[in-house]
């Protein structure tokens, strides 16, 4: 069977649980619309979606996530007890699985499946909103501890036959993602509000070989360790961005009073 090659998608993630707070409804109006607003864009439910979140990394090479019926991953901490038995019991994609282990290893990366890793928030969250029935495959596969943007965009390059095979490529993380200074609007506000200026100019502005020379030097963007401190949430974006380095880059999400203050963003390439 022959699919239209689907885009790939950076897409800010959000906080915790947050489908299942009170605060969907006002501090995440915004960004459950823009997911959405992806959802339908994709049109016909895909075959499977594969989620590079955030908040699975491995020191020594790319887990691929293999269950059949993956279990949650409730990874964090301080919010109410219920979130701590959220169910989204979408299916996992076995098959699929092994031929993304299969074409890793052929590329060279050191690989591996993963029966037993879950979803993550970074994965359910985003997948609740835009399929509520859970009645999409998914699966995961992990990034990098070290966090090397030129490993990371060759993944995306190496995960792009996927596209033309009705699999959806998410990158999920978050384009500021400094905890400590997010509930500080004063200090959020600048230097969110610079690193998100310099991500969509570089992104969207440039042509493709100027924009891979500026992600490969995010880190002296202006406010770019304030942002991100760690680049774990911006690891995400690489892959997504690799697997469709020469294709065109739209913001599609872009909020500047995310918990008040924080501009926060999500990307479509292709």
């Amino acid at each position: 069977m022959s699919f239209d090659r689907l885009p790939t998608y950076f897409l800010s993630h959000g906080g915790g649980p947050w489908p299942w707070l009170p605060e969907r409804h006002t501090v995440y109006k915004e960004l459950e619309a823009s997911l959405l607003r992806v959802r339908d864009e994709i049109g016909e439910k895909p075959r499977a979606i594969l989620m590079v979140s955030g908040h699975w990394e491995e020191a020594d090479g790319f887990g691929v996530m293999s269950a059949a019926k993956p279990p949650m991953f409730y990874d964090y901490r301080g919010f109410p007890e219920h979130t701590y038995s959220v169910q989204y019991p979408s299916p996992g994609a076995p098959d699929l699985a092994e031929d993304i282990r299969a074409l890793l290893a052929s590329k060279h990366h050191t690989t591996w499946l993963d029966g037993e890793r879950g979803y993550d928030h970074g994965v359910f969250t985003i997948a609740v909103c835009m399929y509520p029935d859970a009645d999409v495959p998914i699966l995961q596969v992990s990034i990098r501890s070290d966090y090397d943007v030129q490993t990371h965009l060759q993944l995306g390059r190496d995960l792009a036959p996927l596209r033309q095979q009705g699999v959806v490529i998410i990158g999920s993380g978050l384009s500021y993602h400094n905890l400590r200074n997010i509930r500080n609007p004063d200090v959020a506000r600048a230097e969110s509000a610079e690193f998100d200026t310099w991500l969509h100019d570089t992104l969207t502005e440039r042509d493709p070989d100027r924009r891979i020379a500026g992600v490969l030097k995010w880190d002296q963007a202006p406010s770019a360790r304030k942002a991100h401190p760690e680049e774990d949430h911006l690891v995400p974006m690489m892959v997504a961005l690799g697997a469709a380095e020469n294709e065109p880059a739209t913001r599609l999400y872009h909020q500047d009073d995310f918990f008040g203050a924080t501009s926060v963003s999500s990307y479509r390439f292709g």
